[in-house]
């Protein structure tokens, strides 16, 4: 039998046996794989505490490809949610076998529109499951058109508070003097308008979970300020306005939020993506996308822990994401 001590001389040397390269070669081995398991058992931590969001898409006279695209990657991008889509069938005999899964959703973002073609709307039972949903405790956030749709549905006018509507269709809401919200009732007034897209200043109203440790003002790109926004305008608070310097130079709500049940509502005139704009500055704004991730994270929990970033945008300056942080979608 050979031995493992090999004399040459006045040396000695161990001859390395076979079974200590093996041990190494294991070693190394099963450090690799308490790695990897560290590693998928962090991702399954992180997947596990995402907020599931479902967005609801398939028509729109917007955009709706692209601002669910975008709005999807922002969401992820914050590494506070998990976003899933459910689009509402083009061909409507197909409409009555769609019912998205809502309960298996913290937040829905609602971006669909029929303003311009009014036959297009959901089944009557997704539209059922929807109020049951949101009044049982679910979120919801009304994504910028989304509120000029579904006059017809007297049970989404509650939820979303004021939308885009006629001048009878419910009360508008202004901001006079001493920061008031004055009611106008139905048929005073004008029904809901904007001019020009602008960089409006956004002025906080109420404080509130979402706007908390923002400045009083911050400036916004490009944005539609919406006039005489109507409805029932019930369980509402205004978060924020700004001045109409387009059209009607007046104060309007821009943000607000309703209780309707034990759901909590977000809704703005924040976010247009018109049909051709390529990731267009109203969403590459460093306070709309902080507005965004906070409201859904709101909606779904109540509470806010996404951080104030520090380009967020002041009273005088805008701030503007890089269209080269988008991806190519």
């Amino acid at each position: 039998m050979d031995s493992p001590l090999e004399s040459h001389g006045h040396h000695t040397h161990i001859r390395r046996l076979p079974f200590l390269n093996i041990y190494q070669t294991m070693r190394k081995l099963i450090i690799a794989l308490v790695l990897i398991i560290s590693f998928i058992s962090k991702s399954h931590a992180q997947d596990d505490t995402a907020i599931p969001v479902l967005i609801i898409d398939g028509f729109s006279n917007h955009d709706w490809k692209q601002t669910t695209a975008v709005t999807k990657w922002i969401l992820e991008s914050s590494e506070h949610f998990s976003v899933d889509v459910s689009t509402v069938p083009s061909d409507s005999t197909k409409w009555q076998e769609w019912l998205p899964e809502f309960d298996q959703y913290a937040v829905v973002i609602q971006n669909t529109n029929n303003i311009h073609d009014q036959s297009l709307k959901w089944p009557e039972h997704a539209e059922k499951k929807l109020e049951e949903y949101v009044k049982n405790g679910g979120g919801l956030y009304i994504l910028h058109s989304a509120n000029n749709a579904f006059s017809h549905w007297e049970e989404y006018d509650k939820m979303i508070g004021l939308g885009w509507r006629s001048q009878t269709s419910g009360y508008a809401l202004e901001i006079g003097e001493g920061q008031k919200v004055i009611r106008i009732p139905p048929g005073e007034g004008q029904g809901t308008g904007h001019g020009d897209r602008f960089d409006a200043v956004i002025h906080i109203l109420n404080p509130h979970p979402i706007n908390q440790d923002y400045p009083k003002q911050w400036k916004t790109a490009h944005t539609e300020v919406y006039s005489y926004p109507r409805g029932p305008a019930e369980n509402l608070d205004v978060l924020s306005y700004a001045y109409d310097s387009t059209d009607t130079q007046r104060l309007w709500p821009v943000e607000w939020v309703v209780s309707y049940g034990e759901g909590r509502v977000y809704n703005s005139s924040l976010g247009h993506l018109w049909s051709g704009e390529i990731y267009p500055e109203a969403y590459r704004c460093v306070g709309f996308q902080t507005t965004m991730i906070r409201a859904v994270e709101w909606a779904a929990t109540g509470t806010v822990t996404y951080p104030l970033p520090d380009d967020f945008p002041t009273a005088d300056a805008k701030s503007l994401k890089s269209k080269a942080d988008f991806p190519d979608l």
